[in-house]
């Protein structure tokens, strides 16, 4: 289901209803889908640290990133 913004506002108590019955309401602005709206589901499995051991690789100079690069990234 597509709603607009605007409707989304007035009629968001409903619209979370219908998603906790498992329908998928995507929100849009001037027609555009923005966000979608879906029912909260609690995690079913435990987390497992390391689960992608041996899958990632960083390069060794991973912490040398210039002061500039890092101003940039936090907005300095």
């Amino acid at each position: 289901m597509l709603v607009n913004m605007h409707e989304a506002k007035s009629q968001l108590s409903k619209l979370v209803e219908r998603a906790a019955d498992g329908e998928d309401i995507v929100i849009a602005r001037a027609g555009r889908p923005v966000a979608r709206l879906i029912a909260y589901a609690e995690r079913t499995e435990a987390r497992r640290p390391g689960a992608l051991a041996g899958q990632i690789w960083m390069a060794d100079d991973f912490n040398d990133t210039p002061e500039d690069v890092i101003a940039a990234f936090e907005g300095s």
